[in-house]
């Protein structure tokens, strides 16, 4: 068991100003310096949107790994402005037994055994995009290599026609960024998450009658909408709401991924040849590219009873607000942390699992996949291309706060 060091006595200092710079869009591209002025003025702040946000890796992990805070109040903290029958049904807003029951009928498409299955498909992919970004030389990075991954790969296994694959990535942009607090939301991208919501839906319900026509698949969608058919274990909702779900979490967050950890490397050289060297570092290097800039920088819970975090007592209903990538940085938690290492979780003394792919019960249903995807990207680019080089030293990023990423990464790949 990782002991994390007792948190120093801090004076209070101003809450409100340090979570403004924190959702500031200006500061989009640079929020640890931010993390770093939060950790040191006290362990929970109140966010405009009325929550208070703990960002200690030691509350952070607390609070994701306990089944006495639930998930399922997300929607009334943050998005009040929707109703509550607008949502899809989710089991990423569920507790026991509904997210037992609706996750179960999933999980064995992303187990391990399951994925790894399809490691022929992603490595042919894989050198897929990269033939097209060796050919152009210079390229977008986001739009050639970190979208097409993973969109084709979670797109294939829920049986999604590829002629469908631009509209569906729409859609799910625009509901990644209505993950955020209505509150920090512009009108609008409100706008556009409200149209998002019903016409991916409809899309879903059309896309699920036709797989029940047709019967004949081995795909996902095919696959629930036989359980649908067959009882009560699974309402119509339930299926379409699994299938959007399964859509933004199974690629938006990798693109992310993607996007930030192929910066990071370039950005850190000695990484990249320390990886070239030491070809046993690449799954090691994965984690600490998760830990180093999370692809997701907060997530919510809700006391189920009352419960105490960072000596503050929070009322059963009350949420809270768990800053993963600030946790990730925790100097108490991970020595160096503003450093990216590739050896760091490449070790045999126990080390702390970093929270971007949350704990618990709510732990990432498609982690399996995520982790392969990078790690076989990783091997692509460390056989194929020679030098990496950005091509701009301020790439733009989207305007989301909760699933942060790069809007574009300009770049250049030199052939090996």
């Amino acid at each position: 068991m990782v002991t994390v060091q007792p948190a120093p006595a801090i004076p209070e200092q101003p809450q409100a100003p340090l979570l403004s710079k924190l959702f500031d869009p200006a500061n989009r591209d640079d929020p640890y310096s931010v993390y770093t002025e939060l950790r040191a003025a006290g362990p929970l702040h109140t966010a405009a949107f009325g929550l208070r946000v703990a960002n200690r890796y030691a509350d952070c992990a607390a609070v994701l790994g306990s089944q006495e805070w639930g998930h399922d109040r997300e929607p009334h903290h943050l998005h009040p402005t929707i109703p509550a029958s607008a949502f899809p049904a989710s089991f990423l807003w569920m507790e026991p037994p509904d997210h037992t029951r609706l996750r179960g009928l999933v999980t064995k498409a992303f187990t391990a055994r399951t994925v790894a299955a399809l490691r022929p498909r992603i490595t042919a992919l894989v050198d897929e995009l990269l033939d097209n970004a060796l050919r152009a030389g210079e390229f977008d990075l986001i739009d050639t290599i970190a979208y097409p991954l993973p969109l084709t790969v979670v797109c294939e296994i829920l049986g999604v026609p590829a002629a469908d694959h631009p509209a569906v990535q729409v859609w799910s942009q625009a509901l990644a960024r209505a993950f955020d607090p209505d509150v920090l939301m512009t009108p609008q991208a409100l706008a556009e998450r409200n149209r998002a919501i019903p016409e991916f839906l409809g899309y879903f319900r059309e896309l699920v009658s036709r797989r029940r026509r047709e019967a004949t698949g081995d795909d996902l969608i095919t696959q629930l909408a036989a359980v649908e058919e067959a009882g009560d274990r699974l309402t119509e909702e339930e299926l379409l709401g699994t299938c959007v779900t399964l859509i933004i979490a199974g690629h938006e967050t990798t693109v992310n991924l993607v996007g930030n950890g192929m910066m990071a490397l370039i950005r850190n050289p000695d990484q990249v040849a320390l990886l070239r060297e030491r070809r046993e570092l690449i799954g090691p290097a994965v984690d600490e590219l998760l830990r180093y800039d999370s692809p997701i920088h907060m997530n919510t819970r809700a006391a189920k009873r009352e419960l105490v975090v960072g000596g503050e007592v929070f009322a059963p209903g009350e949420g809270i607000v768990a800053l993963i990538a600030c946790a990730n940085r925790d100097p108490l938690v991970y020595d160096d942390p503003d450093r990216l290492d590739v050896t760091r979780f490449h070790t045999a003394k126990p080390i702390a699992r970093h929270l971007s792919f949350s704990l618990g019960h709510h732990y990432c249903l498609g982690a399996p996949l995520a982790l392969l995807e990078m790690e076989l990207l990783l091997a692509g680019v460390l056989d194929r291309v020679a030098d990496m080089e950005l091509l701009t030293d301020t790439p733009p990023y989207k305007p989301n706060m909760l699933i942060r990423g790069l809007a574009e990464l300009p770049v250049r790949f030199h052939a090996a």
